[in-house]
């Protein structure tokens, strides 16, 4: 059988909960400063702007927002990538 190559491959165990974890509303309505920094998770319940695999568990610096999403700039090996991330699934280091 081919293997698949899609963006979420190999996500099985990264991109799941264990059944005792709730999501409450107060993580879709975190607000976050312009130079927080803050630490790139995944909330499984929700798919909006879910950030990629390669970015789990990063730091990154708020460095704007658009919309409801949040403009997070962070370090990949030896270069700096800025990505848009929703509230729920960062949180403040």
């Amino acid at each position: 059988m081919l293997k698949t190559k899609g963006p979420r491959q190999g996500t099985r165990n990264a991109f799941r909960k264990n059944i005792r974890e709730k999501t409450t509303v107060n993580q879709f309505l975190r607000a976050f400063a312009i130079g927080d920094r803050v630490a790139i998770g995944v909330e499984p319940a929700s798919h909006r702007a879910l950030p990629h695999r390669r970015f789990l568990g990063k730091v990154g610096i708020v460095i704007g927002k658009r919309g409801d999403a949040y403009l997070v700039e962070t370090k990949t090996g030896d270069k700096t990538k800025r990505i848009f991330i929703t509230p729920e699934h960062i949180k403040k280091c």
